[in-house]
C-alpha cells in the first residue's frame, strides 16, 4: 500500500525544488551561509499557509523532525527575525512572481485547458466586514489580487497584487501580459468586470487566446453592443461556450480564502503585497 504523502512536507519540497530555479543559494557573498535563500522562502510560503506568525513558523518546525529534514534544517532553524529580514528583501515580491508563473506554465504544459480570470479582496484589517458595516464604518484600502486561474487544475497562470478599491480593467493587461506570455489557451472566461473591446482585442490579436468569453456589462440606448467582439457576447454565444466554466475561478478564490485566510497580518503597505503573494503561492502548491 501506497504511502500517503504529508501535504505540508510536500508543499516544503516543492517550495524547495521551484525555489532552485529562481533563488540563488545566498543574497551576498558576504552571506553567513546559515540558511540558503531557498530555505527561507520555503519558511515564508509555510508561514502563509499556517496564517501565522514569524516566530509560529519556528515554533510549527521544531516540532516536526520531518518537515526540519526536507527543508535541510536539521541541526539549526534560523532566528524568526532572519524570516522577517529576509521577507524585507525588495525582490521577494518580484521572485514570487516568478515561481508562480513557473507552476502555471508547467500546470499548462501537462494539460492545454481554459482559464478564468476575476479579482478579489483581502482584508487589511481583522475587523470582519459584517462588524465594519455595523459600526458605520467604510472599508476604505484593501489589498486586491487579480488572478487568471487554470479551468480544470485550479492552478493559478499569473496573479497580479494592487490595491483597492479600483476598476477590475485597471490591472487587466498586467495580468494578461504576465499570464499568457508562454501559454496560449483556447478559451478565456472574465465576468462583465472585465468587459472592454480592447481586452478581446489584445487577447485574441496581441497574446495569441483563442476565444474570449466576457459577459457584457451593458449595451447601448438601442440594446446593441458595440464593437466587432462584444457584439459577439450574446446569451447563445455564452452558452455556446459554456460560460459557466467562470466559475472556476470563484472556487479558487474561496478555496484561497479558507485555506490561507482572507486577512493579511502586515502593517507596511508593500509587506502586505507580499503577504497576499505569498498566500497565492501557498495554495497554489497546496493544489
Amino acid at each position: 500500500m501506497k504511502a500517503k504523502k504529508n501535504r505540508v512536507v510536500e508543499i516544503a519540497r516543492l517550495v524547495m525544488k521551484l525555489g532552485s530555479k529562481h533563488l540563488n543559494d545566498y543574497g551576498a557573498v558576504t552571506s553567513r551561509k546559515d540558511f540558503t535563500q531557498r530555505q527561507l522562502m520555503a519558511c515564508l510560503v509555510l508561514k502563509a499557509y499556517w496564517k501565522t506568525t514569524y516566530r509560529g513558523v519556528i515554533e510549527f518546525l521544531e516540532t516536526s523532525e520531518m518537515l526540519r529534514k526536507q527543508l535541510g534544517m536539521e541541526d539549526k532553524l534560523p532566528h524568526y527575525s532572519t524570516l522577517a529580514k529576509f521577507a524585507e528583501r525588495s525582490a521577494v515580491l518580484e521572485i514570487l512572481g516568478k515561481m508562480l508563473d513557473s507552476l502555471g506554465e508547467a500546470a499548462y504544459a501537462k494539460e492545454e485547458q481554459p482559464v478564468a480570470i476575476d479579482a478579489t479582496g483581502l482584508e487589511t484589517s481583522t475587523a470582519s466586514a459584517h462588524f465594519v458595516s455595523r459600526s458605520g464604518r467604510q472599508r476604505k484600502k484593501w489589498v486586491k489580487v487579480s488572478v487568471a486561474v487554470l479551468c480544470a487544475s485550479l492552478i493559478p497562470l499569473g496573479a497580479v497584487m494592487a490595491w483597492g478599491p479600483s476598476n477590475d480593467k485597471t490591472q487587466a493587461w498586467e495580468l494578461l501580459e504576465r499570464s499568457f506570455a508562454q501559454t496560449k489557451p483556447p478559451l478565456l472566461y472574465a465576468d462583465a468586470g472585465y468587459d472592454a473591446e480592447w481586452i478581446h482585442g489584445v487577447c485574441r490579436e496581441d497574446l495569441g487566446i483563442g476565444t474570449t468569453i466576457i459577459k457584457p456589462a451593458r449595451c447601448a440606448a438601442d440594446g446593441s453592443r458595440r464593437g466587432e467582439y462584444r457584439t459577439q457576447m450574446s446569451e447563445e454565444f455564452l452558452k455556446q461556450h459554456h460560460y459557466g466554466l467562470r466559475w472556476k475561478v470563484e472556487t479558487y478564490i474561496s478555496g484561497l480564502k479558507r485555506t490561507t485566510g482572507s486577512t493579511l497580518n502586515s502593517r507596511n503597505p508593500l509587506a502586505l503585497l507580499k503577504e497576499a503573494a505569498l498566500k497565492v503561492l501557498a495554495y497554489a502548491f497546496n493544489r
